[in-house]
This record gives structure tokens, C-alpha cells and sequence, in this order.
């Protein structure tokens, strides 16, 4: 009950923060909206920041759930880092697609920040989440270690390029598609840090 009635606090509050931006939204708003007395919201958080932290939490963590349990899963190393990348490329585009009206009431409230918060937490999170997995093939001796060391760095600029691609729907003017751009960049990172078997040989 206590978990329930914290996750609907959460719920309102990120939509209030969505509709009317963060330092406009109060804790009384926060109250009215969720059918709750302000002594019910102070039993969970201190303050409206505090509130704010754990919207943020929460949204980061919703956005690499799915990114989570690939690199906790039983796949092989190579199997593994494709499901990671076809997984990655889904988040991008279901992210922008089911989110398109709240960024715009966002932008139009001054609510980027609270956008970006999340965006940059759920990138810190990733990079973690995305060298384990790559360790975990190196030690098994199917990822090529010097490639290993670079990667994490170009896996997130490689992101944040289509990320950007996304948000501005400019794949046709680079002369790509979404699909082509996603299978291109799954069979680079596999090609680069795959050792090939010709190696074993050696």
C-alpha cells in the first residue's frame, strides 16, 4: 500500500512537472491532484526537490530496464551485444514516438531541463550497464580488448547522433533510413570487437 501510494505521488507529480514545469508545480498541487493531504506527501518525501530526484530516478531507470536485463542475461557475449544495440535503437524510437506530446508541452513550459536530467542520468546508467557487458565478453576472449577500450566512448556518441537523428526526423536529408542506419551501426560495433576466428589461430 505504502509502495502504491508513493508510486501515484510520483505519477502526479511527473505530470505536473510535464504540464507546468517544475518551479510552477507546488506541493499543494502535487496534494490536490493525487486526492492526497500534504501530511500524506511529507510522510514520503521532505520536499518538492526530493520529489523531483525521485521522478527523475524513476524515469532514467524506466528508460534502461529493458537494457538491464539483456546485459543480466544468459546469451552469448556476440548474441548479447546485439540484443543490446537492437534494443537501444527500439528505446530511441518508441521514446520519441510515444513521448512526442509531453516533450512539446515540455519545451513550450520550460520543462527541458527536467527532460534532459533524465536523459543524462539515463546515459550514466547506460555507460555502466554497457562496459560490464563488454567486459564480461572480453574475459570470456570474444571481444578484442584494445577495441574493448574504445568503444564505450564511440557507443555513446554513436547514440547521441541518433538520438539527435530521431528527435529531428533527419534521416532522409544524411541520406539514410532509420532501419539502414540501425544495421549498419549493429554490424560495425560487432565486426570491430568480435575477434575474428582466423586469430584463434594464432
Amino acid at each position: 500500500m505504502a509502495l502504491k501510494t508513493r508510486e501515484r505521488l510520483l505519477d502526479v507529480a511527473r505530470q505536473l512537472f510535464a504540464s507546468n514545469g517544475v518551479e510552477r508545480t507546488t506541493m499543494n498541487d502535487i496534494a490536490t491532484a493525487s486526492d492526497k493531504g500534504r501530511r500524506t506527501i511529507y510522510t514520503y518525501f521532505k520536499n518538492k526537490r526530493e520529489i523531483y530526484d525521485a521522478v527523475i530516478e524513476r524515469e532514467s531507470e524506466i528508460i534502461i530496464m529493458r537494457l538491464r536485463e539483456v546485459v543480466a542475461s544468459d546469451l552469448e557475449p556476440e548474441d548479447k551485444l546485439r540484443k543490446y544495440l537492437e534494443a537501444r535503437f527500439d528505446i530511441v524510437e518508441e521514446t520519441i514516438r510515444e513521448s512526442t506530446t509531453t516533450q512539446i508541452i515540455s519545451y513550450l513550459t520550460l520543462d527541458y531541463k527536467r527532460l534532459e536530467r533524465i536523459r543524462q542520468l539515463a546515459v550514466q546508467k547506460e555507460r555502466v550497464l554497457f562496459k560490464k557487458m563488454i567486459d564480461q565478453g572480453v574475459a570470456a576472449g570474444v571481444f578484442d580488448p584494445r577495441q574493448a577500450e574504445l568503444l564505450p566512448s564511440i557507443h555513446q556518441m554513436i547514440f547521441q547522433g541518433v538520438d539527435y537523428c530521431h528527435l529531428r526526423n533527419s534521416f532522409e536529408s544524411l541520406g539514410m533510413t532509420s532501419k539502414s542506419i540501425r544495421s549498419e551501426v549493429i554490424e560495425f560495433v560487432i565486426n570491430k570487437l568480435i575477434i575474428s576466428k582466423t586469430n584463434h589461430l594464432y
